[in-house]
């Protein structure tokens, strides 16, 4: 397992926010890479209810929420 995987995991059951004045998502699983082979992690938008694939690397650079 490399070390994206288990960082991906890790975000399982977290919450974060788009940008510092976005709404909260959790993470919920391990998403499809995208078309360049990025590794994405399934979200939940709590506000929206909408379910998507977003990228590690974008949520890495998200504020966590506690």
């Amino acid at each position: 397992m490399d070390a994206i995987q288990i960082e991906s995991q890790a975000l399982i059951g977290s919450f974060r926010r788009f940008g510092s004045l976005g709404p909260i998502y959790e993470i919920i699983g391990q998403g499809e890479p995208d078309r360049h082979g990025a590794p994405q992690m399934s979200i939940l938008v709590v506000e929206s209810g909408e379910t998507l694939d977003y990228p590690v690397n974008d949520i890495l650079e998200d504020p966590s929420e506690t």
